[in-house]
Formats: C-alpha cells, sequence, structure tokens
C-alpha cells in the first residue's frame, strides 16, 4: 500500500514514473468520447455535438419546399 511521501510502491513502482506517462499518453475518457461524437455521429452523443439543429430543421424544411415546386 502507498504511504503518502513515497516513490515507490510496494512492488517496486515508481509512483511519479506512471504519473508521467498516463499525462503523456494520449486523449482522456471523455476527449475520446467526445471525439468520436463529433467524428462518427454516434448515437447519445447529442451532449457533445455543436449542430444547431434549429438551422438543420430550417434547411429540411426550404429543401421540402424546393422538392414541391
Amino acid at each position: 500500500m502507498e504511504k503518502k511521501g513515497d516513490k515507490y510502491t510496494v512492488v517496486g513502482t515508481d509512483i511519479e514514473a506512471v504519473k508521467e506517462q498516463a499525462r503523456n499518453s494520449g486523449l482522456s475518457y471523455n476527449e475520446a468520447i467526445e471525439w468520436i461524437a463529433k467524428t462518427t455521429g454516434g448515437r447519445g452523443t447529442n451532449v457533445y455535438s455543436d449542430t444547431d439543429i434549429e438551422a438543420v430543421k430550417m434547411q429540411i424544411k426550404e429543401s421540402e419546399k424546393t422538392k414541391g415546386n
């Protein structure tokens, strides 16, 4: 078990090295989910979307008017 101020775990792992490696490892879970949502249109990811829903609705409405003529 790690004690406050210890540099190594009881099995010899360098705690600071692990922390540094984690900082340099890439995207966090939430960053990855956001990237997936923005690039693949995944389901249930609307909280990460930057799509203007009202603008899309207006485009659809205009497109339907054009098709009707």
